[in-house]
């Protein structure tokens, strides 16, 4: 087995501590269970590929996507919680009590309904400081989310684009280096800007604000592009990093105006360049700022 793990390695790094894994493989697994050396196989074919594809925390692709998971968890708890704000409103004003209507959900909306909320409990777990567990919670609910719509067209029946991008965001929290999870500075950034996402379509569907619409797809992707802005302004940069940072994080807000904008691509595609514009707003004020 540990030989065939070695080949996931790239060559230079097989020949350079090929042995000394193999060593080490076969020391730990010594007279445990299968499971135990399963898992640590699982671990080594893992390390293999952030070494193959540089998702190391050396490497600066690992360390970009360190900084853009949490805002990615971050995006995909607050699409779905403003989801499933819009369900539980829609139970509050219906005629008949809440057990009742759960009662009579099919297996899909059940299961959909279970994927949104590993998705946002995950989130939160997650980003107040057990990652691990909140990460693969996430994973769980994206993936199944997206096996649900690529085969029962749930959620109004888009079978590509949405479960593409929520298989982006799962690849984003994956690729994330486990040496280098969310400080509490990044945790809490990404978990306020999840709020303010999710809170304007709590107001709306509560009727708390009036002659607005509950078309939501806009707003945000507008939030994440302001935190993109708040953070360069922040750290005194150029902002093209914190806004690729954003880019990365955006799949799941992109969904979420995708699906209410009915499939529309047009509106969305006026949505997404709110991003570079915002770079570039933010490189200008980094020169105006630069001494000359």
């Amino acid at each position: 087995m540990i030989d065939r793990l070695l080949l996931l390695y790239p060559p230079g790094y097989r020949a350079a501590y090929g042995p000394e894994i193999a060593d080490t493989y076969r020391e730990m697994t010594a007279g445990v269970r299968r499971t135990a050396r399963l898992r640590e196989g699982a671990d080594l074919a893992a390390h293999a590929l952030r070494v193959r594809f540089g998702l190391g925390s050396a490497d600066p692709l690992g360390r970009f996507l360190a900084r853009a998971a949490p805002f990615a968890l971050a995006a995909a708890a607050a699409s779905e919680g403003i989801r499933l704000t819009a369900r539980y409103t829609s139970i509050a004003a219906a005629p008949i009590s809440g057990w009742s209507w759960l009662r009579s959900m099919d297996g899909v909306d059940a299961l959909g309904l279970l994927f949104s909320l590993l998705v946002c409990v995950g989130a939160i777990v997650a980003l107040t400081g057990r990652w691990t567990v909140g990460a693969a919670a996430v994973v769980c609910g994206l993936s199944g989310t997206a096996v649900l719509a690529v085969c029962v067209g749930w959620l109004f029946g888009d079978r590509v684009v949405f479960p593409l991008l929520a298989l982006l965001t799962v690849a984003v929290v994956l690729a994330c280096p486990p040496d280098l999870r969310p400080g509490t500075g990044a945790s809490a950034a990404a978990g306020a800007m999840a709020g303010v996402a999710w809170l304007p379509a709590i107001a709306v569907d509560a009727g708390v604000v009036g002659r607005v619409s509950t078309d939501y797809g806009a707003w945000p992707l507008l939030v994440l592009t302001g935190t993109g802005i708040v953070l360069a302004l922040r750290a005194r940069s150029s902002g093209l990093r914190e806004m690729a940072v954003m880019a990365v994080a955006a799949p799941p807000f992109v969904a979420h105006a995708y699906v209410f904008a009915w499939h529309d691509v047009r509106p969305v595609a006026v949505m997404v360049l709110a991003l570079p514009a915002a770079a570039a707003f933010t490189v200008a004020i980094a020169r105006v700022r630069r001494p000359g």
